[in-house]
């Protein structure tokens, strides 16, 4: 073998290495808002051109169309539920994939639905249809991982392992380290007031296959059906499908950046972003900095809900703050609606059974623990615990309802005659009674923990 085959070999060694680290890179990724590493950006720069290939291959859309399903979800305007899209899948694929590679996919308009939001007022979700959850969610797993990498480590919303106790943890990192003021803002209804052009303009400096440009473009243009009527939408990402989250990332990331440039030390978590300072006045300064940093992004700060405090007096992603040793609780108004709806869940007019509001208040228990479990102050919880089971008595005593069936029932639960008989007299002054010897005697500690009954004092 002569020096130039060694030589040859050699170069096509290194070639194949090459477009195999250039293929590899976009599956790779990085801490904090740092480049990729890569050996070749040609096979980068072709795998932002060719977007629609990766999209519309049928592993990836099939992986898309179990996320929906799994995912469940009201229907969109058209009525068709996610247990028959593997069926519309079996007979639409094909037509599908070539509307997507050729960039004609036409979504259909969102429809409209309000749901309370916990401080009053409603929000405004749009519900696509499934066949635009599912086109929404093929293109969220090509875009993601891509987009992810780029994105600041301060950045905790809608991202792969991030979590809101992981923001809540760093932020408690920055009070204990002495940047014990924070700016604390919150956009006004955000993803109402996206503006297309400029999250467009976003996008296009990433996403060079204009297929794929248009049908984001379309997604955020298809209109809203409301009372039977399509209104045109000039603005906003509509919450409600899979792709919204990016988007809304995508756009806040130019503030993450600036922030960073700064040296701020900082945590957002979707449109709820909070910035720690050491000072009152340092405060006032990024506050107004960031009022022209989203000025140029044509969005603006809720002045309602956005200030310069200490952060035990501010509530962020449901979590507050001791002044004394800083430890995490949950917010006054976190434990405000925890009690509104255990109010809702053993109403007396609920008409239904002990069992069954007993199971609904467990389920509710259950997930409201799961996130407040990082809480490490107890006090608050232990009264509300408490109050809880007194609730439930409550509900009980007035489904037995007449003084003799309280009376019996009390004693067959244990309550000796005198107690069950002064319990029995106070059905007038119903709360008093649930504090009465009988009832407490009857449907002990014990009592809800053997029905399993969840408690919040841990």
């Amino acid at each position: 073998m002569t020096d130039d085959d060694l030589r040859d070999g050699w170069r096509q060694m290194s070639r194949q290495r090459e477009l195999a680290l250039g293929e590899a890179g976009e599956a790779c990724t990085t801490q904090g808002s740092g480049e990729p590493k890569r050996a070749n950006g040609s096979g980068t720069r072709r795998q932002w051109k060719e977007l629609m290939e990766l999209v519309a291959t049928h592993g990836n859309l099939v992986q898309a169309m179990q996320r929906v399903c799994r995912n469940q979800g009201s229907p969109g305007i058209d009525g068709m539920t996610v247990d028959e899209l593997p069926g519309y899948w079996n007979r639409n694929a094909e037509t599908l994939r070539a509307q997507l590679l050729a960039g004609s996919y036409e979504p259909q308009p969102v429809r409209r639905v309000a749901i309370p939001k916990s401080g009053g007022g409603e929000r405004e979700l749009g519900i696509p249809t499934v066949v635009d959850r599912l086109v929404q969610q093929a293109i969220l797993q090509v875009l993601g991982p891509r987009f992810d990498r780029h994105f600041s480590a301060h950045s905790f919303g809608f991202r792969p392992r991030r979590s809101a106790v992981q923001a809540v943890t760093q932020a408690q990192r920055y009070v204990r380290a002495g940047f014990d003021w924070v700016v604390d803002v919150d956009l006004e209804r955000f993803f109402d007031r996206v503006n297309h052009d400029v999250l467009m303009e976003r996008l296009a400096r990433r996403i060079e296959d204009r297929r794929m440009l248009r049908i984001i473009r379309r997604f955020l243009e298809a209109g809203i059906m409301a009372n039977g009527v399509v209104i045109d939408r000039e603005e906003g990402t509509p919450q409600g499908g899979p792709l919204s989250p990016l988007l809304a990332n995508v756009m806040l990331d130019d503030v993450d950046k600036a922030l960073e440039a700064r040296g701020h030390r900082f945590v957002r978590y979707a449109d709820d972003c909070n910035v720690y300072v050491r000072s009152e006045r340092a405060g006032a300064r990024v506050m107004a900095a960031l009022q022209r940093e989203l000025a140029r992004l044509r969005l603006c700060i809720n002045e309602a809900k956005s200030a310069v405090d200490r952060p035990w007096n501010r509530s962020f992603l449901g979590f507050s703050f001791s002044e004394q040793q800083t430890r995490r609780r949950a917010s006054a108004r976190s434990l405000d609606r925890l009690k509104t709806r255990i109010r809702e869940l053993t109403n007396r007019n609920r008409g239904v059974s002990f069992d069954q509001v007993l199971r609904d208040v467990k389920t509710y228990l259950t997930g409201w623990m799961i996130y407040f479990r990082p809480c490490e102050v107890r006090e608050p919880r232990i009264v509300i615990d408490c109050w809880i089971r007194d609730r439930l008595r409550l509900y009980q005593l007035r489904l037995w309802r007449h003084p003799e069936r309280i009376y019996f029932q009390l004693l067959a639960m244990g309550a000796d005659k005198r107690q069950a008989a002064i319990t029995a007299r106070l059905t007038k002054r119903w709360w008093h009674a649930t504090h009465t010897a009988g009832i407490q005697v009857g449907m002990p500690e014990l009592y809800f923990q053997q029905r399993k009954l969840p408690s919040i004092k841990w």
